[in-house]
């Protein structure tokens, strides 16, 4: 039986998996480290930390059981599409690629989120939208799934993404970056449910920026990091509730969350009960940045060769 190595190198997590007919074989990632109190990392130091993290990673596979590796070279599927963390990935797939004789199969980063998201929950639809929200972005998407994916980009943030949203209050809140998992945390525990940062949503896009300024002013005020945490995530939700609410008006089309913040626990109780029979959440594990998707991607793509 074949099995397809993938690679993905993105800003904050260095991921591998191999995957077979039979399902994942191996997945495993290592995240980027993070100075505390800073919210991120520049390309050139998330690259250097790829290079050190691959060898450790791949050690654990027999390369040589491997029929084909697939690997994620930008973050879309967009001529303009460019990032430097993904020159690691690409290169050492390159070398397992022309070392062992193996087909080399390229995707991104966005393809492998959708993939890994519908492998998880076995989403079998072909046309769809999916709402790509993770730390650098907030993307609508208009998906057909064929070979490849077509993705059409049809709304989404206007500035900065709901990661960035939380993470900039997060750090402001003294929590280690990236702050998603502990801020969602302190939301679903806070005793106070009271405090509301205002959402705005303008057909399929939105805006963060000032509802950001608005977070950063309530810190200001006092308030503490569960009211916070609340505050940040209700926000959240309730853009993406009129957000989902304008597209299932306008389209007769499931609904799909994926990337990092789609994992929240909070976000999955609020929608709990709400647009059933279209709106889905992949699992949380396949949610957050992973190889998976892009390894099933060239397990896709071998058996059309």
């Amino acid at each position: 039986m074949q099995k397809v190595l993938g690679i993905d190198t993105s800003n904050y997590t260095t991921s591998i998996a191999v995957v077979d007919e039979n399902g994942i074989i191996y997945d495993k990632r290592k995240i980027l480290d993070v100075k505390r109190g800073e919210k991120g990392l520049r390309q050139s130091e998330a690259l250097f930390q790829h290079v050190n993290n691959l060898p450790d990673i791949l050690d654990e596979i027999n390369i040589n059981d491997i029929a084909a590796v697939c690997v994620s070279v930008k973050p879309r599927p967009q001529d303009n599409s460019y990032m430097p963390v993904f020159i690691a990935g690409e290169r050492f797939a390159k070398v397992i690629s022309i070392s062992k004789s193996i087909p080399l199969f390229l995707t991104t980063h966005q393809e492998g989120h959708i993939e890994s998201a519908l492998q998880s929950i076995s989403f079998n639809y072909n046309d769809f939208i999916a709402l790509h929200l993770s730390g650098g972005t907030s993307e609508v998407l208009m998906v057909k799934k064929y070979l490849d994916y077509k993705i059409e980009l049809i709304g989404g943030t206007r500035d900065i993404s709901f990661g960035q949203f939380i993470d900039r209050l997060g750090v402001e809140l003294g929590i280690n970056f990236p702050c998603g998992r502990t801020m969602d945390d302190l939301a679903l525990s806070a005793p106070k449910k009271d405090l509301r940062i205002p959402s705005r949503v303008d057909g399929y896009y939105f805006n963060l920026s000032g509802q950001e300024t608005n977070g950063l002013n309530m810190i200001k005020n006092g308030y503490n990091q569960e009211e916070i945490s609340f505050a940040a995530m209700m926000c959240v939700a309730k853009t993406l509730e009129k957000l989902i609410n304008n597209l299932i008006n306008d389209f007769n089309l499931p609904i799909i969350l994926i990337g990092g913040v789609s994992s929240s626990n909070f976000l999955k109780k609020y929608f709990k009960g709400k647009f059933e029979g279209r709106l889905f959440f992949s699992e949380s594990n396949y949610a957050t940045d992973n190889a998976v998707g892009v390894a099933y991607i060239g397990l896709r793509k071998i058996k059309e060769e």
